[in-house]
Order: structure tokens, then sequence, then C-alpha cells
């Protein structure tokens, strides 16, 4: 049976077991399912897949709702925790929540969990206003995770807060299943004059197959700041499929920084719209990889109003037979006036049969704008890398202080200490180097 049947067919079977939801919710995850029947997954026929297939990812006869709760002491997970600092924090084990790991409130804030948001009538006006709101319901894997998703963070933040620390969303897989499909869903609505920091993780813990299709809507209302981080380094047999939307309102800043290290194949689709005036949007990305591993992002910014920012800044780094991909839109519309809007990714092919694929784009209807937009492509510069070793620092060091100095202006806009350290431990670890300065 084709991944595709199987997902149809085991919808009936999901959708029997959440029989105490609300109407509105079941027609939400019906019109979501016939949306995926109808789209299937998608291809390289389409334009947004043009360099990325999903062929050898849906040959696998994937688990889809694993009822094992699995037990992890966190001893054996630590590592994948930023844990030089106090956080929140909201653990699942392959799907579940795991209360033993995590560190939820309701202190003025929720930080909690979304099967409780969906069914607990205290939440509903906030799941009725919101859920489903930013995501594409026209987007085929978008709709899949609408139809199956039960559970991920619901984030809550209510007007004139700000949160005391960061909140560490955090999936592991277990390999308890050969092979295992994950569809883990995340809403996070901060309000008026609110700041929020929240990282993001998904880690596989064996070599098992698993392929995660994740959504994620973030509503930053007037004057809110969100930060966002996402790192990713999994194992080779490890997928993600990361669909982020997020909606700002009047005065709001939003950036999402996006590492990405490891894993098989990693796609980031993140769209970002600008629905007020003096938005400020922020997307900056690293990606690191080898062997045969594939990143792809995609993102958008859509300005809607007038006087409104947006930076993309996106550095890749690429070995062995790796390949990148980065498809970058703006779209200025003709009322977003005054619009300042930059664009940029820069990679370095570390090997000759590493590949690149970059096409930045610029729509724009409104007249009086300042955009910009650029790529590049290249190896180490030979001047510069001739300096550092006749200053008598070896070959491979050189190589990786300059593919440091290459990154390293995006960490500039990290505002968690604690992050950068990690970030710049795995850039060493990744580039296979010591860099002789404190990380």
């Amino acid at each position: 049976m084709e991944l595709k049947d199987k997902l149809l067919s085991s919808f009936m079977v999901f959708e029997d077991r959440l029989n105490d939801e609300s109407k509105h919710l079941n027609e939400i995850r019906n019109e979501a399912i016939n949306t995926f029947q109808q789209k299937g997954f998608p291809s390289k026929k389409d334009e947004d897949w043009k360099y990325t297939s999903l062929n050898a990812l849906l040959k696998h006869d994937y688990c889809i709702s694993p009822q094992q709760e699995t037990a992890v002491e966190f001893k054996e997970i630590k590592k994948y925790f930023i844990h030089d600092i106090d956080t929140y924090k909201i653990v699942f084990i392959d799907g579940k929540y795991s209360s033993f790991l995590s560190e939820t409130t309701h202190d003025g804030i929720d930080v909690c969990l979304m099967s409780s948001a969906l069914n607990k009538p205290k939440y509903k006006i906030i799941i009725d206003s919101y859920y489903n709101k930013a995501a594409k319901s026209d987007h085929s894997l978008t709709s899949l995770n609408t139809a199956f998703a039960s559970e991920g963070a619901y984030i809550h933040i209510p007007k004139n807060k700000v949160v005391e620390k960061p909140i560490q969303i955090i999936h592991f897989s277990t390999g308890n299943e050969a092979t295992l499909m994950l569809q883990p869903r995340n809403l996070i609505v901060v309000g008026e004059n609110s700041h929020v920091q929240i990282i993001e993780r998904h880690q596989s813990l064996t070599s098992n197959v698993v392929l995660t299709n994740s959504v994620t809507e973030v509503f930053a209302n007037k004057r809110a700041i969100v930060d966002y981080y996402k790192i990713q380094n999994d194992n080779q047999q490890a997928s993600l499929i990361d669909n982020t939307y997020i909606s700002q309102k009047q005065s709001s800043h939003a950036s999402v920084h996006t590492f990405s290290f490891g894993g098989k194949l990693v796609r980031n689709n993140l769209q970002f719209f600008q629905k007020g005036e003096h938005i400020d949007s922020t997307m900056k990305g690293i990606t690191i990889i080898g062997d045969k591993q594939h990143v792809d992002h995609n993102t958008l910014v859509h300005h809607i109003e007038p006087n409104c920012e947006s930076h993309q800044d996106y550095k890749g780094i690429f070995g062995d037979r790796s390949t990148g991909v980065f498809n970058g839109k703006v779209v200025v519309e003709k009322e977003a006036q005054k619009t300042n809007a930059f664009q940029a990714n820069n990679n370095i092919l570390v090997d000759d049969k590493a590949t690149i694929n970059t096409k930045p784009q610029l729509e724009i209807f409104a007249d009086d704008v300042k955009c910009s937009h650029g790529c590049t492509i290249g190896q180490l510069d030979k001047d510069a890398l001739f300096y550092l070793r006749s200053r008598g620092i070896p070959k491979k060091e050189a190589k990786a202080l300059l593919m440091y100095a290459f990154a390293n202006n995006v960490l500039e806009s990290v505002k968690i200490n604690a992050i950068k350290t990690r970030i710049n431990k795995l850039i060493a670890q990744k580039l296979g180097v010591n860099l002789g300065f404190d990380l």
C-alpha cells in the first residue's frame, strides 16, 4: 500500500478516537484530509519543490499512530537540551507528552499541551480565534498535519507579559518503531507588548527511520516580540519537514534563526505575513552539511502594509555530496509603500560534488520601496587561505577559521548567549576542528 493510501485509511481510525472533539475542529480535520487527498505529496513537478524530492522517504511503511509510551532517562538526553540556563520545557517522546521531562506553567501564561487546548472549554476562545488561521490550507503537507495533529506545544502569552525564561520544545523519537511518522502541531499566541523566546528541536535517539511533518503557527500581536530558534542536528535516517507560519500585527518584531547541521532531508517552509505598519521580520540561518544530506530553505515574506522591514540572511557550507536549496520570496503589495526588504543567500561549496540551488525572488507592486536581493556561490578565498597558512596555521584549521568567519555574522543577532555557545560548538564539530578560542 502506498503511503498516501495508508494515511487516508488511517485517518478514519484516527478520527474515531477523537469523537469528543468539537464540531468545528472535526470540520477542519475533514477539510484538511480532503485537501491532502486531492493534492497528495508534493513532487518535483511543483515549482516550490523543483530541487527536493520526497520519493526516497515515501517508500517506507511508517507507523502512523504509535500507542506505546517509552520512558527515557534525563541523563540519556541531557546533551540535547540547552541546560546552561533555566527554561520551561515541553518534551515529547515518540509523539507522546513526557510530564517527567517537562516543566510547564499556567502562572500568568500558558505553556502546556495542544491536546489540552483542543479539548478544554477554557481555551476555546483562543483556539477558535487562532488555530489553523495562519497555516496555508492549500499546502498538502500542512493539510496532512492539520488532519492528524493531536499533540504539540500550546503557548499563550497574554498582553503586557515578558516571559522570564526561554521555552524549549523538544521532540524525541526512541526507535521503538522500525519506521515512524510524527505530526506535531504547535500554536503560539503572543499578546500585545509581550515578549517570548522559544527554542525548538527534533531529535532521533537511534538510527531507525523517522519522518516528522511539523506545523507551527505563531501570532505576534501589536508591539509583541517573538525570538525563535530552531536547532536541526539529527542523524542520517531522520528527516524533517518543518512548516512555520508567522502572522504579525502592528509594530511587532519576530525573528527566526534556523541552524541546520544534520538529518537525511530537511525542508524548512518559513512564511511571514505582515498585517500592520512598522513591523520587523528577521529570518536568518546557517547550514553546514556533508555526506548525502539535503537541506532546503523555502521562505516567504509578504509585505501587506506600509513602513515595514524584513531581513533575510542565509549562509550555507556544503561538503561531500550534500545538496542545499534556497528558494526565498519577498512579495510587496501595492499598498506596502516605504518597505525596506533585504535578502541574501551566500554559499560555499567545499567539495566538487556538493550542490547548491538558489533562487532569490522579489515581487514588487509598490513604487516607493527599498528592496535588494542576491546570492553567491563559491569556494574559499585562496589568498586568505594562503595568508593564514603563512602565519603558521595548518591548512585544516585555516579552512575552518575562514568558514567560521563566513557564517559568524548570523550569530551576531542571537540574543541568548547559551544558544551562541551551543551553535559555536556545533560549528566546530561540523568543521572537525578546535577553533582555538573560548566556545
